[in-house]
Formats: structure tokens, C-alpha cells, sequence
């Protein structure tokens, strides 16, 4: 097959095009950012005007193409996040449909459901977590999908992986917190009791994707970890202890600090985090899915990286590339994670 994957650079992409390559699949990689004197890369911005012709050209004669980009906690430099998520995906289904691409399947997320308090299937309503930017994109996604044949969507958890190590420390660690003490068994960790959370390892994802594009699978496919993971095995497996706190206490917290820049979690991912639906994924597993990841332990491993600041380049790079942009000194060093429409 010869795949074209958008937002190859990224913590699933990569791990895509190791598999895709094991697969002895051909390859067109398209990012933001490419690697230097590296052939069988695009570089496109989806989000720009002119993105479409770029991407039209880019899908000529795919058997496939997989929009993974997303922007997930973009600096205030960068494109505003609509202009990626929402406009940059409305270029890459027209530009498949003007190229002819017979299958396509799409990055969604378990994010863009309507909370529910038992696991869902794929036919649960993507109404999406009022308060979270990251949930109500994911569920406009959604409904520009509605309708369109030869479009498979894939819905994960939380994915890690470790060389996304940098990138995860980034956005969700501030640089005044050495990444040497995460991890530590007497390091605490404040959840607030109630908390239960699906995890994913990217490779798991990438092999979902493959098995998709082999079956030419078409509608929504939940990827997650089983069993879900509850606020002490999450400690635990971050390699701490669980330091129980309110939701509320830590949902106030989060707002000045991330207003001042002093830690990149927007509360928004705090609302998502509480409300999330957990999922089912009877109907990937029938197409002979299997992880091969155990959550507890590809957390605990993403966590090790985190410690490292492991990484590799792009928006996974190390986390001491730029360390210390990420503190805003009375400015957000991220844009907002709320309703933005």
C-alpha cells in the first residue's frame, strides 16, 4: 500500500511509520516541520490557505491517507488551534476526495463522547466534555465525518509512548520541576479519588491503524488499555503514591498558575480528565485486535521517559530543547485549553 500520513511527526505518527515500514507499506510523511534532507517528507501547515493544493498533490495515487494531525497544546506562536484542528481537517478530506483517495481514516478521540458513567460503545452520542477546547474540536470533528463513505475513525485514550517523553514532560510539567524527581517512590501524587483513566501505547494505536487500512474498515473504531486505571493504580504506576486532593482544590489551583505561566495544565484537561467516557473496544478486537501493551506498565515506562526527558526531534524532542520557554513569567506558555469555538 502507499499510505499518506498526516502528522507523521507526532507521538502516534511515528510510531505508524515504524509500523507501516514493518508492514512494507510505502510511505509519504507530512508535517508542520520535517526532518532535513529527508526523502519521502511533506511539509505542509494543514491550516493554510494553500494547504489543500499541497495536500491534493501529496495524495495523488495513495491507496490510503491517515489525518493524525492535531494541534493538542500549541504555544501562543503557534497556528491558533481551530485553524489546525477544525479548518487544516477540512482540507485534507476535501483534498483526499479531489485526489481520489479510497480510504481514509481519521484520528478522533474517546475525548469527543458525551460523559456517560459506564463504558461505551462506538454508538454512544460524541457530544463532547463541555470545558475542554481538546473535546469540543474532537466532537466537531466528528460531525464533519457524519455521512462520508470509504472513512474509518479511530477513537483512543490517553496514548503514551517513550519517545514522546520530552513532549508529555512539556505539557504537563513546569520547567521549575527537574524532571530527576518524577517518578519517585516518595514522590506524592495529587488525584482526587474517584478518578478513572484508560491508557493506550502508541505502537497499540499504529498496529489498530494498520489493521484498519488491511480491512478497509469504514466507521468508528474505540482503541484503549484494559482495564481502566483508578487514581491509586495511577500513582502507583507514575511511580509515587496517591496524595488524595479534590477535584475542586485542584481544578482552582491549576487556573492562576497556568494563567501566570508558572505550569502549562490548563484546567481544562482537568474536566476531561473527570469526565471522559471509559470505552469498549469489542468491535476492533473482532477484527483480531489485540495491545500488546499492558496500561500499568506502558504508563510506568512513559513516566520513566518523562524523568529523562527522553525524545527524539520535532514535537517530540528532548525536553531540554526549549525548557525554559516553557515559563510564561505572567503569560500562559500555552493556548487555552477551554471552549474555544
Amino acid at each position: 500500500m502507499r499510505v499518506v500520513v498526516t502528522g507523521a511527526s507526532g507521538s502516534v505518527g511515528t510510531a505508524l511509520r515504524r509500523v507501516l515500514a514493518d508492514a512494507g507499506d510505502a510511505v509519504v510523511a507530512i508535517a508542520r516541520r520535517v526532518p532535513a534532507n529527508s526523502p519521502g517528507w511533506v511539509s505542509c501547515d494543514i491550516g493554510a490557505p494553500a494547504a489543500e493544493v499541497v495536500l491534493s498533490r501529496a495524495f495523488a495515487g495513495a491507496d490510503a491517507v491517515v489525518h493524525l494531525a492535531w494541534a493538542v497544546q500549541p504555544t501562543p506562536g503557534d497556528p491558533p488551534m481551530r485553524r489546525t484542528n477544525i479548518t487544516g481537517s477540512a482540507h485534507v478530506l476535501r483534498a483526499a476526495e479531489r485526489a481520489g483517495v479510497p480510504h481514509v481514516v481519521v484520528a478522533s478521540s474517546v475525548a469527543a463522547y458525551t460523559p456517560a458513567s459506564r463504558p461505551v460503545d462506538e454508538e454512544w452520542p460524541c457530544g463532547g466534555v463541555p470545558g475542554s477546547a481538546y473535546s469540543g474540536q474532537k466532537a466537531e470533528l466528528e460531525r464533519m465525518l457524519v455521512g462520508r463513505t470509504g472513512v474509518a475513525v479511530v477513537r483512543p485514550c490517553a496514548v503514551v509512548q517513550p519517545d514522546a517523553g520530552g513532549e508529555l514532560a512539556r505539557w504537563v510539567l513546569s520547567p521549575l520541576v527537574p524532571g530527576a524527581v518524577v517518578g519517585r517512590r516518595w514522590l506524592p501524587v495529587p488525584l482526587w479519588r474517584g478518578l478513572r483513566a484508560q491508557v493506550v501505547h502508541a505502537e497499540d494505536v499504529a498496529r489498530a491503524i494498520r489493521l484498519l487500512l488491511a480491512h478497509r474498515a469504514e466507521g468508528a473504531f474505540n482503541v484503549a488499555g484494559d482495564p481502566p486505571l483508578d487514581a491509586r493504580e495511577l500513582a502507583s504506576a507514575m511511580g509515587g503514591f496517591l496524595a488524595p486532593v479534590p477535584f475542586a482544590l485542584l481544578r482552582a489551583l491549576a487556573w492562576p498558575t497556568w494563567r501566570w505561566g508558572v505550569q502549562p495544565l490548563h484546567p481544562g484537561w482537568l474536566r476531561l480528565a473527570a469526565r471522559a467516557s471509559l470505552v469498549d473496544c469489542t468491535r476492533l478486537r473482532a477484527l483480531g485486535w489485540v495491545p500488546l501493551h499492558e496500561p500499568r506498565r506502558a504508563l510506568a515506562e512513559a513516566v520513566a521517559a518523562i524523568a529523562r526527558g527522553r525524545g527524539t526531534w520535532g514535537p517530540l524532542a528532548p525536553r531540554d530543547v526549549g525548557r525554559w520557554h516553557g515559563l510564561g513569567i505572567g503569560r500562559p506558555v500555552r493556548q487555552s485549553q477551554g471552549d474555544v469555538r
